[in-house]
């Protein structure tokens, strides 16, 4: 029962950056089609489903938003792996990883 109450209850995760640049510098130290590795002083623990909304100024305002779930903790930051991103986030970010590829 703890374990279904945990996934119910979610964290967001709610931040807007310059640039994809900035975004990766900043935040994010590693992004693939599957998930992303997010710089925290105070990561969340694993198991814990966060709601991601991230808004990136590209040629336009762009917004990745979707659920993730914390897979794995490190000292400086949490790999959240995505459950649910809307087709539009998900081409985004394969148009981002191929501009930047």
């Amino acid at each position: 029962m703890s374990d279904d109450k945990r996934n119910d209850e979610r964290v967001t995760i709610n931040k807007e950056f310059e640039s994809f640049d900035a975004f990766i510098q900043e935040y994010v130290t590693n992004i693939s089609r599957t998930g992303l590795f997010i710089k925290a002083h105070a990561p969340l623990p694993v198991g814990t489903r966060v709601n991601l909304h991230f808004t990136v100024i590209m040629d336009d305002i762009e917004t990745i938003e979707g659920v993730g779930e914390v897979v794995r903790v490190e000292k400086d930051g949490m790999g959240v792996v995505f459950r649910e991103l809307s087709g539009y986030s998900k081409d985004l970010i394969d148009k981002l990883l191929t501009a930047r590829g």
